[in-house]
């Protein structure tokens, strides 16, 4: 399970459950909130379906503890592509 929680602006924590529950601040800007989605869907929705995508990938314990959504884009080249396709769905 992925739980989503504003803690200031842009700013979330994000808890997963599995083997071991593991925390993280994350950043999202609100142009970059906008460009992935167009505002149709809640940021916490967007960034629920950035940690599933993550979780494709890699283990919830490999991810980092605090980053910017915009960064995975760097580890992982497919991500725009990909989390646009699964927000307009």
């Amino acid at each position: 399970m992925i739980g989503v929680n504003m803690v200031d602006s842009n700013v979330y924590e994000v808890v997963v459950e599995g083997d071991q529950e593991t925390t993280h601040r994350v950043h999202m800007s609100q142009e970059y909130y906008r460009d992935l989605c167009g505002a149709t869907v809640t940021h916490e929705f967007v960034l629920i379906s950035a940690f599933r995508f993550l979780l494709e990938r890699e283990p919830n314990t490999a991810i980092l503890a605090e980053f910017d959504v915009q960064d995975i884009n760097r580890y992982f080249p497919e991500f725009e592509e990909d989390i646009k396709d699964r927000l307009n769905r």
